[in-house]
């Protein structure tokens, strides 16, 4: 099966000059810093203790920025790697005030550059997020005798099924995972059959906060003093179409209503203003620096990391990903700031947190545009003033600090 597996990763290496082109003409990739994929990197070590800590996407990366500002005040540290594989997840650890972060990208899975990876950065202890394992680094890692931990570990139904099409190749990596933090039971059963020996179920680090550690950003609240503000967070394609349609609606009623719209992937700005202007919908672009006034529709929101504070001005957060079959999208940081938030039908990565927010009253599923409209209509006249989740807060501590002394365990 490695076998197979290889033949596979060189055929993606000969047709990768193509991939990476539309890749980048995309957007998608870092035209400066496509190299490290290749292992050729453009940061150096340094000396001292190098923990590495890896996550695709945002939504990782993000899910782990409470323990890095943790594990950053360990004395017994030199530097953290932090790899990822998108340009967004990349933007997201300039929000903080990091000193012992280096970022690069994740190289792609080929046996040689993974050996090439760890002779060059050489970590003391390797951390994989949620449902990264590639099979080639699992075994180079094991062969260097470096502990791998799979912390927020999330495998569904669907992902175990696919690796137990190949049930003996998959047993085998799996067994090389020194400790499994799952996030959920589900995670915790699959993990299991999958193989892995040590795992002990802490809780899903999503709850954990980064509030203390952002970089200090600051909104022009004024800019939206007498304006009634709701938020759609993390939308996907498909689904502004019906935000700015429901914008529509109500405008026709709630004159002074402003629509905040923080797409999942902003290389999309394009094709959204694109939208909105054959809606005839007056928008101001956040980064443009143009004031609202008495004309704006729409304000949408083309940069990343900076969701908390647009959150702390919204009643109403809705998050995306739910309206179409992606699986929904993290409803933690609007719950925290107090927002009702609402969601579509579609919520498979996140049920269990969904299912406690929706025992505490915090989210309200809705299945259609109408739903939401009557939602809105209600929730806007409210003039309740917000307040933090203390109890998410809480929650969210004790999950980090056991997640902690687990990994301690392994520095």
């Amino acid at each position: 099966m490695f076998f197979l597996y290889n033949i596979f990763g060189f055929i993606i290496i000969i047709f990768s000059p193509i991939i990476l082109l539309l890749r980048i003409i995309n957007k998608k990739e870092d035209p400066k810093r496509f190299k490290e994929k290749f292992c050729i990197f453009s940061k150096s070590k340094g000396r001292g203790k190098l923990i590495w800590i890896h996550g695709s996407s945002v939504g990782e990366i993000t899910s782990v920025i409470p323990l890095i500002s943790q594990l950053e005040k360990d004395n017994k540290i030199n530097k953290i790697l932090v790899t990822s594989s998108t340009t967004s997840s990349s933007l997201i650890l300039s929000n903080f005030r990091f000193k012992k972060i280096i970022h690069q990208y994740f190289p792609l899975d080929i046996s040689l550059l993974s050996k090439k990876f760890l002779n060059y950065w050489k970590p003391n202890l390797a951390i994989f997020v949620e449902s990264e394992i590639w099979p080639n680094m699992i075994c180079a890692l094991d062969s260097k005798k470096i502990p791998i931990i799979l912390i927020n570990a999330r495998i569904t139904k669907k992902t175990y099924q696919r690796w137990m099409m190949f049930k003996k190749f998959s047993l085998e990596i799996f067994s090389k995972i020194n400790l499994a933090l799952p996030q959920n039971r589900e995670t915790l059963k699959y993990l299991k059959l999958l193989g892995v020996k040590k795992i002990k179920n802490l809780g899903n680090l999503k709850f954990s906060t980064i509030k203390n550690i952002k970089k200090k950003v600051l909104i022009n609240k004024k800019k939206f003093i007498g304006n009634n503000v709701w938020t759609a967070s993390s939308t996907h394609d498909g689904e502004e179409i019906e935000i700015a349609e429901i914008h529509k609606n109500l405008k026709l009623t709630k004159k002074d209503l402003i629509t905040i719209i923080i797409p999942r992937h902003i290389n999309r700005i394009k094709k959204i203003i694109h939208l909105l202007k054959e809606l005839n919908l007056n928008y101001v672009i956040h980064s443009s620096g143009n004031p609202i006034n008495k004309h704006t529709d729409i304000y949408l929101v083309d940069t990343y990391g900076e969701t908390e504070k647009f959150y702390s001005i919204s009643k109403v957060v809705f998050l995306g990903g739910s309206l179409i079959k992606h699986g929904g999208q993290n409803p933690l940081e609007p719950a925290r700031n107090g927002c009702k938030i609402i969601h579509g039908p579609h919520i498979n990565n996140f049920k269990e947190i969904y299912k406690l927010l929706s025992q505490l009253k915090i989210s309200k599923k809705i299945n259609n545009k109408n739903q939401i409209i009557s939602f809105l209509k209600k929730e806007l006249k409210n003039n309740k003033i917000l307040s933090k989740n203390i109890k998410l807060n809480l929650m969210g501590t004790k999950i980090l600090n056991n997640n902690l002394l687990e990994v301690r365990k392994y520095i």
